[in-house]
């Protein structure tokens, strides 16, 4: 049959099914023969399917043993992130006390405030109170909460009246946890030794820096679940608990550590000068009984601090220690023989010319015995006997006396000073240096050096730790520079320099002898010097028959009038000598009725 035999016949069927009622039509239509339904699935598509099915649950089964099996203990942790804190306990860090045990610092409990922004709920009225009390405005507080979304600190270590004003607030997301604070009794008198810590109780300066350690213990910790709302639900786990910080016994006396800071801040406003320090050591044990500074700065109030107030001068700055160092060379040529007491030395016409340099002294002296060179600090006379001697000599010498050598001292910032090598010195250095130019130290290290004589020729340790003895069983020993016979000799020539005659008669004690050693010189400014800034400064030992104590004292640039050392330093030394003496209990070995009073007798003119 013919394609068009076929169109025909379908034509007449359909004519004949359109010539039947609507009910008809629909009950004769056969969907069996449609040829969508008659057509055949491919085979390959069902099995897809099945496959599709299988790998989804295969996924589903791997998924499920991965989470369970394999990376259980990673969505456990996630889990416990959600819902579990570990709560530190802080320690209670340990206390630093003088060598009395009276307190130098301590910690005492107090609150910090902190908030949940996304939680923090306010009127713009309680904002404004809210930024009041914690020292804020309001835009400040409101820049603090924007960073970040679930925890900000509010306040640190507040007051205990602050944080009771804050949550009588009664807002929603504030909240208060104790901590600790530091609390320094003392305040600037002991600022420099002492030093500070952070607000994380972590050591910044001084003692707090060098024992951290031993100091801050070890924190302890409390596992426990919190709601959102930061609120402790229950513990788990066990607690491990905190070990507080241990003591740290210090040699500082409080009372002379006060009385020295109040001292040289007195004669820094005197001179009106830039800056002074202050050391006292015990020349029996090396124990540091005091080491101020001015300017200072009150430990718990750091704001627009400057690095004048924080420096710890005596340890840090360095000068050339000048007219001081006479006294090692002067020990020296008379350990090698080369000089006695009474040697006669000529310093005329007062001025000398060497290296294209000249050396002076303050006037013509003419014919000086050693010990008169060292009384009237004569800058010839010194240079004279400094010749006598190999480089290698000196150099030994300054080097065995701590000069170029860190201070072996637990204490941070404590600085080397300079001592070139003695291969490269020339004559006119080694002549200059013969009277302390051309070498650096602290005022610290000169006052170490002077052990020398206070400890019968050795220069012995020095600490800031207290001795576990005290009294006589307290000295130690240390390396051998001079004899016995040689520092006591010294100590006499030293004697002479606070006398009638000398540079530095305003050192003067009533009821104790002294002596020691004035020191003026002019300050370093790029590759020169400065011709109207000087430092002034004298260094000595108590009471002279029987070393007990040495100190130390430095004013920076006094613009007053007056700069020699024995003008400016000394009446500090006398001071300072008369109160710790007393301090530690020392008998007088002057009688005072007969001792003849010489701080107003003229002094002489320091060379330098």
């Amino acid at each position: 049959m013919s394609w068009h035999d076929n169109l025909k016949g379908s034509s007449k069927q359909a004519g004949k099914v359109q010539g039947r009622s609507p009910g008809a039509s629909s009950r004769a239509v056969s969907y069996s023969t449609s040829p969508l339904l008659a057509s055949k699935t491919p085979p390959w598509r069902s099995k897809f399917l099945v496959a599709l099915v299988g790998l989804s649950f295969c996924g589903l089964l791997g998924r499920a043993l991965y989470v369970q099996v394999i990376g259980t203990d990673f969505f456990q942790r996630q889990g416990e992130i959600r819902y579990a804190r570990t709560l530190e306990l802080p320690a209670s860090r340990g206390r630093i006390l003088d060598r009395n045990g009276l307190i130098l610092a301590s910690s005492i409990p107090a609150p910090s405030l902190w908030a949940i922004p996304r939680d923090f709920d306010a009127e713009p009225a309680q904002r404004k109170q809210l930024a009041r009390l914690i020292g804020m405005t309001t835009k400040e507080l409101a820049d603090r909460l924007d960073d970040n979304p679930n925890f900000v600190w509010l306040r640190r270590q507040a007051d205990d009246q602050v944080a009771k004003d804050v949550l009588a607030l009664g807002l929603k997301g504030v909240h208060q946890v104790r901590e600790y604070k530091r609390k320094y009794p003392e305040g600037e008198a002991a600022t420099h030794v002492v030093g500070f810590t952070s607000v994380e109780d972590k050591g910044q300066e001084g003692i707090e820096l060098a024992h951290q350690t031993e100091l801050a213990g070890r924190d302890g910790t409390r596992r426990v679940i919190k709601d959102r709302l930061g609120r402790v639900i229950e513990d788990i786990g066990d607690s491990v608990a905190a070990v507080d910080g241990h003591d740290v016994e210090l040699s500082i006396d409080s009372k002379v550590q006060f009385f020295a800071y109040q001292r040289i801040r007195d004669a820094v406003a005197e001179h009106k000068a830039k800056a002074g320090s202050v050391v006292v050591l015990d020349a029996r044990s090396g124990e540091v009984l005091a080491l101020a500074n001015y300017p200072s700065y009150t430990p718990g109030e750091r704001r627009n601090l400057t690095g004048e107030q924080l420096r710890n001068r005596a340890l840090t700055d360095t000068f050339e220690p000048g007219s001081t160092v006479k006294p090692f060379i002067a020990a020296w040529a008379l350990e090698t023989g080369r000089v006695k007491p009474d040697t006669v030395i000529h310093t005329a016409p007062g001025k000398i010319s060497m290296g294209g340099f000249v050396i002076s002294d303050s006037h013509a002296h003419g014919d000086l015995t050693v010990s008169e060179v060292i009384q009237k600090s004569s800058n010839i006379g010194a240079m004279r006997m400094g010749l006598m001697f190999q480089p290698r000599e000196m150099w030994e010498l300054y080097t065995q006396a701590g000069f170029g050598q860190k201070p072996q001292i637990a204490f941070p910032g404590a600085v080397t000073g300079r001592l070139r090598p003695f291969k490269t010195w020339k004559p006119i250095e080694q002549a200059t240096m013969s009277y302390g130019y051309g070498l650096s130290a602290s005022l610290f290290q000169i006052a170490h050096a002077y052990t020398v004589f206070a400890h019968d020729g050795e220069f012995i340790p020095v600490t800031l730790a207290k001795s576990a003895t005290q009294g006589d069983e307290a000295k130690v020993s240390g390396l051998k520079v001079i004899s016995p016979e040689t520092a006591k000799t010294v100590r006499q020539m030293l004697s002479l320099v606070t006398g009638p005659g000398g540079t530095a008669p305003k050192a003067q004690t009533i009821g104790y002898s002294v002596g020691g050693k004035s020191g003026t010189a002019y300050k370093q400014e790029g590759k020169g010097y400065a011709t109207k800034k000087y430092r002034s400064w004298f260094v000595g030992i108590a009471p002279i028959s029987d070393p007990r104590i040495i100190v130390a004292v430095m004013v920076d640039t006094p613009t007053a009038g007056k700069w020699y050392g024995g003008d400016v330093a000394a009446p500090v030394f006398s001071d300072l000598v008369q109160q710790t003496l007393r301090t530690l209990g020392v008998q007088p070995d002057l009688d005072v009725k007969t001792q003849i009073v010489t701080r107003e007798v003229p002094a002489e003119d320091e060379s330098f």
